[in-house]
């Protein structure tokens, strides 16, 4: 219960104010890409021992995005592409398993290129997916209640961070 309702508040934080917090997002995709490995790799481990080494991960990279924050930036935004990108052709059944790899790789490419070339933009709907993401992972649901509330977030998440981005009105 306690994970979800951290995974929840981060999400949120995410949706609205992922742009602002740069190195949240980081810290996220690095947190969200290494418990999915680390469960891979380490099943035969504790819940709570992979629990830690993902958030472990992803502390590092929130505090890399402070110091090189081009460069972390970048990063993320090629491991958010490509998981992202990945995760979307597994569920419209467009890969095989054995070839994702490949797709991570197109998805991380574009994702770091995005990053670099408009990443005002870039940012904002990335962290939107990635808060989007946790939030729905967080709760139990069919994959249509999910896929509709997984988009309705992220158009929501968009919206408001660019709201935010906007420079207010001057006063006449």
């Amino acid at each position: 219960m306690p994970l979800s309702f951290i995974k929840i508040a981060v999400g949120v934080i995410l949706l609205c104010m992922g742009r602002r917090l740069f190195w949240l997002f980081v810290g996220a995709v690095g947190f969200v890409i290494a418990s999915e490995m680390v469960a891979t790799i380490l099943a035969h481990e504790p819940q709570m021992v992979r629990l830690v080494i993902a958030a472990l991960v992803g502390l590092v990279g929130a505090l890399i995005a402070i110091y090189v924050q081009k460069l972390a930036v970048t990063l993320a935004g090629f491991l958010a592409g490509g998981y992202f990108f990945m995760n979307l052709l597994d569920a419209w059944a467009l890969q095989s398993p054995e070839r994702s790899w490949i797709a991570f790789a197109v998805g991380g490419i574009i994702g770091a290129i995005l990053m670099m070339v408009v990443f005002d933009w870039t940012l904002m709907i990335f962290s939107s997916v990635t808060g989007a993401h946790l939030i729905i992972h967080s709760f139990h649901m069919g994959h249509t209640m999910a896929s509709v509330l997984f988009v309705i977030l992220c158009v929501f998440g968009i919206l408001f961070q660019s709201r935010l981005a906007r420079p207010a009105a001057r006063s006449r």
